[in-house]
């Protein structure tokens, strides 16, 4: 373990997604010293509506597991 949940709009192909996770979990590999075969990713699609509901529960709800904050407000990706 570790495990990655990446969240973001609809719209990336398949292909950038798993660039995406494959460049993170390296990342992260590298970054703590975990062995590659202990990481696993998630990639969740949101439409611009969905998100604003998942924007409260994941960032304005959940400040204290939030590492870095974002310098936007959910209604900008509308």
């Amino acid at each position: 373990m570790p495990h990655i949940s990446i969240k973001m709009l609809k719209g990336r192909t398949e292909e950038q997604k798993q660039l995406a996770a494959e460049t993170l979990a390296a990342a992260l590999v590298e970054t703590i010293g975990c062995s590659p075969s202990h990481v696993s990713v998630s990639v969740e699609d949101f439409t611009p509506e969905e998100w604003q509901e998942q924007y409260k529960i994941e960032i304005t709800e959940n400040q204290q597991n939030l590492v870095i904050q974002p310098d936007y407000q959910p209604e900008d990706v509308l």
